[in-house]
């Protein structure tokens, strides 16, 4: 079944904000390092997080969500900045879905300045696995677009493995 995916696209002048604020992402930390581990599926945390933030900043636009528009893209860019390989067999992983959000925050302290939004957004983002929801619209923001994108991710995963079963070459 070819079925074709639906592209979503910010705005000219938001996807020139979008890369300003990922370029300086990229440039002032660790954040490219992400992309040496996986998330969901075949994706990277690095790809992962991009997508978050591209939609969550596609999400504000099209709804038109007021957002601080920076300390969205920053918080949904650093969401999952936990650095590390979580499908590895390791005790300090076991619990990663709970932890990870307080891991990701405190690597993000280290490597930026972040606004009390950005903060909350990436403390809050695994909402409701971690009971307290998010206080700010940026957060609630990032919460729905990180489940859309690890639904697609994983979803998508899950289909490419099902064909090579179901077509071994």
């Amino acid at each position: 079944m070819d079925r074709k995916k639906k592209r979503i696209h910010l705005s000219k002048e938001n996807e020139k904000v979008f890369r300003e604020i990922l370029t300086e992402v990229c440039k002032n930390s660790r954040f490219l390092s992400s992309s040496r581990f996986m998330q969901h599926g075949s994706t990277s945390v690095f790809r992962h997080s991009v997508a978050v933030a591209y939609v969550s900043f596609y999400i504000a636009e099209k709804y038109r969500i007021r957002v601080n528009c920076h300390a969205l893209i920053r918080g949904a860019l650093l969401h999952d900045y936990f650095l590390y390989d979580w499908h590895e067999k390791d005790d300090s992983h076991k619990w990663h879905g709970f932890y990870h959000a307080g891991k990701a925050l405190q690597n993000a302290m280290e490597d930026f300045e972040l606004s009390e939004i950005e903060k909350e957004t990436i403390r809050r983002h695994m909402f409701p696995l971690n009971p307290i929801p998010p206080c700010c619209r940026e957060a609630w923001i990032v919460t729905l677009a990180d489940k859309i994108c690890s639904g697609g991710e994983t979803v998508e995963g899950f289909w490419e493995k099902f064909e090579e079963i179901r077509n071994p070459s």
